[in-house]
């Protein structure tokens, strides 16, 4: 996960200072404070991390973000010694004395608390402001030279009264796991029940050898309702609850997208057609180059996608380009020579540029032959070169036979017409 994060740095985690890991569903952090030694920004928001730690030997860490998660007590950063941001959000802590544990982190400047339980007690920002003298925001507000001295005031009383708080947080949620325990229990024991009637209705069905639709099952919908209508306490358990069901569900519509396969698309027809296809629904021109007589396929390919993820195939009557594993096929207007065709992107706009030769007929090679021997070049439609060409077949020259008779000529000899001379039709000098 952490590679797939590092795009932006050439896929180089040891050497990364910035990643972003929120809304991933991590449960736990690891291995980071291993891999990221030069890590400098961490986000880690919108997950369920229940506790801080794995993060201490991040010495550069600047700014930790842990905002909606499942945090309750502050802890496991004092290693980091050049943090000056920490962003915990709507957590639940609710030990305001575990915040004594950042006095180590001299560069802290900034804090975010609200939205966690201990914000609600009463001498909240008085008693953080008395604990931490290196910082200059707390929740989002500067906190100044005179609020300074005043929570210096009367300090004792405010941590008398933040110790009876906690001590009342503690036991509300100690109640809140016993009441999550027992739900979680009659849970497990309706959802034995619901399987084993399941299983008792398949086996009636088999046995009667019933072929019906599968109906939606109305206790499934039941307790789906009635497990988001249920009002409930906001815990970390309730919210890791609602987690869990909602992968469930995912899980379930997923295995029946795999019971019921995609059919394949048809490229080509049994009887050899071959069909045209566009899955990525990528606009393209085809052009005929009569000048340089190819064919000239232009698919304009997302500009900032890899080029490994596009794959080229040209036959001698289609081609056919795949881009991230969907398939664009076009029957191309003429024949032509797959092995001297070229594929190019763009440097500019990504676009993909096949170039494709066209296969010359014979036909076509006597044409050229002829336009080029004149001084000028000749430039007709395919349609009427057929009438070209006949009309520049001669006729074959009329043949007068001579009678072979002997001649007299002025030398006073006689001659006769040769037989060639008279099949070529030629006359003799008299």
């Amino acid at each position: 996960m952490v590679r797939r994060r590092a795009e932006h740095n050439e896929c180089e985690i040891f050497s990364l200072e910035e990643v972003s890991l929120h809304q991933q569903d991590i449960e736990r952090i690891e291995h980071v404070d291993r891999w990221c030694r030069e890590l400098r920004i961490l986000y880690l928001q919108s997950n369920l991390i229940p506790r801080i730690e794995n993060v201490g030997r991040l010495k550069k860490l600047q700014y930790l973000n842990l905002a909606l998660n499942n945090i309750e007590v502050i802890e496991n950063l004092e290693g980091c010694e050049s943090l000056q941001k920490l962003d915990l959000t709507v957590n639940f802590v609710g030990l305001l004395s575990s915040v004594t544990s950042l006095q180590q982190n001299l560069r802290l400047s900034e804090l975010f608390l609200v939205g966690n339980p201990c914000s609600q007690f009463q001498g909240y920002r008085q008693y953080v402001v008395a604990a931490l003298p290196q910082l200059q925001w707390l929740d989002g507000t500067e906190i100044s030279r005179s609020e300074r001295l005043r929570a210096s005031q009367g300090l004792e009383e405010v941590r008398r009264r933040v110790r009876e708080q906690e001590e009342e947080h503690l036991e509300r949620r100690a109640a809140e796991k016993e009441e999550h325990l027992e739900k979680e229990k009659e849970h497990l024991e309706k959802e034995e029940e619901h399987l084993e009637r399941r299983a008792a209705e398949k086996e009636e069905q088999q046995e009667e050898h019933l072929e019906k639709e599968k109906d939606p099952d109305p206790d499934e919908e039941r307790r789906e309702e009635e497990f988001w209508h249920t009002p409930c306490a906001f815990t970390p358990e309730s919210r890791l609850e609602a987690h869990r069901h909602l992968k469930e569900k995912k899980k379930g519509k997923e295995k029946e997208k795999e019971k019921k396969p995609k059919a394949p698309r048809t490229l080509i027809t049994a009887d050899g057609r071959v069909m045209n296809v566009n899955e990525p629904k990528l606009d393209f021109s085809l052009d005929e180059d009569e000048e340089n007589n190819t064919i000239v396929l232009n698919l304009e390919v997302y500009r900032h996608m890899d080029s490994s993820l596009v794959d080229v195939d040209v036959q001698p009557t289609y081609a056919r380009v795949k881009v991230k594993g969907k398939i664009f096929q076009m029957v191309l207007p003429a024949e032509v020579k797959p092995d001297s065709s070229t594929a190019r992107r763009s440097q500019t706009t990504g676009h993909l540029v096949l170039t494709m030769p066209r296969v010359r007929t014979g036909l076509q090679e006597a044409s050229s032959g002829a336009v080029w021997s004149h001084s000028h070049r000749l430039t007709v439609p395919h349609c009427h070169v057929d009438r070209i060409v006949k009309s520049r077949r001669r006729r074959p020259p009329r043949v007068r036979r001579v009678e072979p008779a002997a001649r007299q000529t002025k030398k006073g000899k006689d001659y006769l017409c040769r037989p060639d001379d008279v099949w070529t039709g030629r006359t003799i000098n008299m």
